[in-house]
């Protein structure tokens, strides 16, 4: 009986950052991907580790990192990178050529 009183106060939350986090870390990943892509074939080096660069944002927990530095805190940072997402998108699928690359990626192998 004293057992269940000690873990009373220990009870889990579901906030959704969880979920947020995963999701983050998956969009992460794809951009990380996207900037390998086009660090390593197609010519656009500078364009790819531009991309690799951007996609930390959404690995580390670039907010803290931002308030550190400046003393200022984003409030809509989720919104940010929303936005900075859909950047990458366009410009990796429209300016970037990424199909044509992942078939010259394909090839070399």
């Amino acid at each position: 009986m004293t057992e269940r009183n000690e873990y009373q106060g220990e009870v889990a939350k579901n906030d959704g950052s969880t979920a947020l986090t995963i999701i983050s870390w998956i969009f992460g990943l794809a951009f990380f991907a996207i900037g390998i892509v086009n660090t390593f074939w197609g010519g656009d080096t500078g364009f790819g580790i531009f991309i690799v660069l951007l996609s930390l944002v959404y690995f580390l927990p670039a907010n803290e990192i931002f308030h550190k530095v400046t003393g200022y805190r984003l409030p809509q940072f989720r919104l940010l990178k929303i936005l900075l997402g859909i950047f990458i998108i366009w410009a990796a699928m429209g300016v970037g050529e990424l199909f044509d690359k992942i078939e010259m990626m394909t090839q070399s192998f």
